[in-house]
C-alpha cells in the first residue's frame, strides 16, 4: 500500500474576512497524480498556496517529513520579457550547463542551441515545457501546478500530459489544477472536484458523471463518455 506524503483535514482559509475554503480533507499518497477540479473562483489556487505554506489557514495539513516539493505558479508572463536566456533561467535555481541540458531532454527539448536562446523567443508549448524541467531541478519528490497549460493550443496540451504521466510512473507525485476534462479522466489517479467546499473526491471513473459535474460547474458543462479498452 502507497504511503501518504500529504494529509489534509479540516481545512478552512479566510481571505479578508471571506471564507475561501470550509472544512476539506484528503490524502495524497506516493505518485498519486491528484487533479483539483472546479469553476473559476473556486478556490484551487488558494488551496496550492496555502499548502505550500504561504497562506495561514486552521485545520490540518501535514506533508511527509522532508519532502521535496517545485512549484509551477499559473502565469509567469513577466519571464518571456526578460531578456534572458533558457540556461540562465536555469541558473537561477543553481543548475549547470550541463544539468540544464539534461532536464531539456528530460522535457523533450533537445533542438540545438536551445540553452542559448532567449525565453521571451520561444513558443508556448517549449517555454511550458521548459518550466516542467525547471521545476525538475533539484529532484522534488513533488510537482505542484497550477493550471500550467493554459494559453496552449490543443495540440501542445497532449504531449505536455503525457509526459507528465511518464514522470508519474517515475514515482513523481504530481498535484495539478486542470480544466481539461478529457485528460483529467484519463490522467489522474484521483480527484477533488472543490467550489470552496469538497463536493465530490474520489478516482475519475467513480466521480466524473454528469450529475457530479453539473452540480461542480451548475449545469455549464457538456460531459462525453468515455470507452475504454
Amino acid at each position: 500500500m502507497k504511503e501518504a506524503i500529504l494529509k489534509v483535514k479540516n481545512l478552512d482559509v479566510d481571505l479578508d474576512n471571506e471564507r475561501i475554503l470550509s472544512n476539506l480533507s484528503f490524502k495524497v499518497k506516493k505518485g498519486d497524480v491528484f487533479i483539483i477540479l472546479g469553476p473559476n473562483g473556486a478556490g484551487k489556487t488558494v488551496l496550492l498556496k496555502t499548502l505550500l505554506g504561504l497562506l495561514s489557514y486552521e485545520g490540518k495539513i501535514e506533508w511527509k517529513k522532508g519532502i521535496k516539493m517545485s512549484y509551477v505558479p499559473q502565469r509567469l508572463p513577466f519571464i518571456k520579457d526578460i531578456p534572458m536566456s533558457v540556461l540562465e533561467f536555469f541558473e537561477l535555481k543553481g543548475a549547470d550547463e550541463n544539468e540544464a541540458g539534461r532536464f531539456l531532454k528530460a522535457v523533450g527539448l533537445e533542438e540545438k542551441d536551445l540553452l542559448d536562446r532567449r525565453i521571451g523567443d520561444l513558443s508556448s508549448g517549449q517555454f511550458q515545457r521548459i518550466l516542467i524541467g525547471w521545476a525538475l531541478v533539484g529532484n522534488p519528490q513533488v510537482l505542484i501546478f497550477d493550471e500550467p497549460f493554459s494559453g496552449i493550443d490543443v495540440s501542445g496540451i497532449e504531449p505536455i500530459y503525457s509526459l507528465l504521466e511518464q514522470l508519474a510512473k517515475k514515482g513523481l507525485t504530481i498535484l495539478l489544477v486542470s480544466h481539461e476534462l478529457n485528460i483529467v479522466y484519463r490522467f489522474a489517479t484521483s480527484v477533488l472536484c472543490l467550489n470552496k467546499e469538497t463536493l465530490c473526491q474520489g478516482s475519475p471513473k467513480e466521480i466524473l458523471n454528469p450529475k457530479n459535474l453539473s452540480k461542480l460547474y451548475k449545469g455549464q458543462v457538456k460531459f462525453y463518455s468515455h470507452s475504454h479498452d
